[in-house]
């Protein structure tokens, strides 16, 4: 089925000269542009505080392509792609400050064919989404208006509620897009696919099956350059709170009526709702010492630059989640994130309970490992299925065997990235992708205890697979990744 094309409209990107829009929001839409799923009359205007001419915004967002863009940079779509970028600059926090911003819109709607519809892009620091909203609030109302918003959609319950509340007084709920850039993962979202139109794994899929699951996200650098955002926001916000816990509720829901945005969104609300509030003696947390990670030295999280000396961040966290219901009770779910680990993966495992008639626990030979599968977010993107088949030769002797798929052997097609689907289907107006308010709300209620309780946070070294205390947490059992 060929994707939908959006409606005639402007994506105006506020916080167009920083790091994101560059690596992802520029690359993501001219892609769009090449594959032809930007409309016919398009216009993408940048808003930030540098003071670039509109000549430059367009040498700035080349650069962006040649570094960044999964296809090359051709004159034959760079052209017309660039002839719909054009950028303002200004404050965030002047009253007014939007006015010329949209007397600008306003003449590419003449000039551009766009018919008054606004895609607003908040690409900022999360300090500036209020006043954001306050500016985008004293315009005139644009004939349709959405608007995306970056994570992290507050920093604690409270907070939250506070900026939905500000964002609904310019927009109604319908009109906003909470991204998270995991769900635009083909991965991730195979998962709809894998379970529900799998007869044979729907069916096992549950608490009669399976012995526990587990979630890993391990990155193998360390914060880089944004020591001074990380010290604020800490592992439980910037990963646990909103992409640890959509993969739970993907993984986890119930079969939704249909495909449609709000009965998906419907589900993994139910689901969320069902999980255990995270308990702190259920928690290991973790900060990088210094180490090596592929030969290459890093250093301590409390050295890199914008970090306190003392600093007691974690970035690292393991715990073991709960959801109480039928399908779950008693199914632990082990959680597992942080920077600078031995590899960089994220997967999701499904451990299947033990075979019960013990005829190879008999033999002389160690019984085998329980089946499991084996769900890659990235890299190499795919599904391995484990299981256990006859070693040639006398005797039946079980030996561990895999099932391997992966996306790039199956479908020969390069993925696209997943800034890429989220924006399309925010210009198109596509919820199923983005969190809606409740379902941020219940998110922030389940990591509240594990923010709130005063947790050690052990060391480990740069390039180790974390905290020895976390191959505790889940003892009997290992973790299936960093061993």
């Amino acid at each position: 089925m060929q994707p939908a094309v959006p409606d005639p409209q402007i994506i105006v990107i506020f916080g167009a000269s920083g790091d994101l829009t560059h690596r992802k929001i520029i690359p993501a839409l001219y892609n769009l542009f090449r594959e032809k799923m930007l409309p016919e009359h398009f216009a993408i205007v940048g808003y930030a505080r540098t003071e670039w001419t509109d000549e430059q915004f367009r040498e700035e967002a080349r650069k962006s392509l040649e570094e960044f863009s999964r296809t090359s940079v051709e004159d034959q779509y760079w052209g017309p792609f660039s002839e719909g970028l054009t950028y303002r600059y200004g404050a965030f926090d002047d009253e007014k400050a939007f006015h010329p911003l949209h007397d600008h819109l306003s003449e590419l709607d003449e000039a551009r064919g766009t018919e008054g519809r606004r895609l607003y892009y908040a690409a900022t620091p999360p300090s500036a989404f209020p006043v954001i909203i306050d500016r985008i609030g004293e315009c005139p109302k644009a004939e349709d208006r959405r608007i995306v918003i970056e994570k992290p959609f507050g920093r604690d319950l409270a907070s939250a509620r506070a900026l939905s509340e500000k964002v609904h007084e310019v927009f109604d709920e319908s009109r906003v897009f909470r991204i998270d850039h995991y769900l635009g993962k083909e991965t991730v979202q195979n998962l709809l696919v894998f379970r529900f139109a799998n007869t044979l794994y729907e069916r096992v899929w549950n608490r009669d099956a399976i012995a526990h699951v587990q979630i890993t996200v391990a990155e193998e650098v360390g914060v880089e350059q944004r020591g001074g955002y990380y010290e604020e926001a800490g592992v439980i916000r910037d990963m646990v709170q909103n992409h640890i816990l959509q993969l739970v509720s993907f993984l986890g829901m119930e079969p939704p009526a249909s495909l449609a945005p709000e009965a998906v969104r419907d589900e993994k609300v139910k689901l969320l709702r069902a999980v255990r509030p995270f308990s702190p003696d259920e928690t290991v947390l973790g900060q990088y010492a210094s180490g090596k990670i592929g030969g290459t030295s890093l250093p301590a999280y409390r050295e890199e630059p914008g970090v306190d000396p003392n600093s007691k961040t974690p970035t690292y966290v393991a715990l073991r989640a709960h959801i109480d219901n039928w399908r779950w009770a008693g199914v632990p779910f082990y959680l597992r994130t942080g920077k600078a680990l031995g590899r960089r993966a994220t997967e999701l495992t499904i451990m299947f309970k033990d075979v019960q008639t013990g005829l190879y626990h008999t033999m002389d030979v160690d019984g085998p490992p329980p089946d499991h599968l084996v769900i890659r977010v990235q890299p190499e993107e795919g599904i391995t299925f484990t299981f256990q088949a006859k070693e040639p030769g006398p005797g039946f002797t079980p030996r561990t065997v895999n099932m391997h798929f992966t996306y790039s052997d199956a479908f020969g097609v390069e993925q696209t990235e997943a800034y890429e689907r989220l924006i399309h289907d925010a210009m198109c107006g596509d919820h199923t992708l983005f969190t809606r308010a409740d379902e941020v709300e219940r998110a922030w209620e389940i990591v509240t205890p594990i923010l709130d309780a005063p947790l050690r946070v052990e060391q480990y070294p740069a390039g180790s697979r974390g905290p020895e205390k976390a191959d505790v947490l889940i003892t009997p059992s290992r973790w299936h990744l960093l061993k």
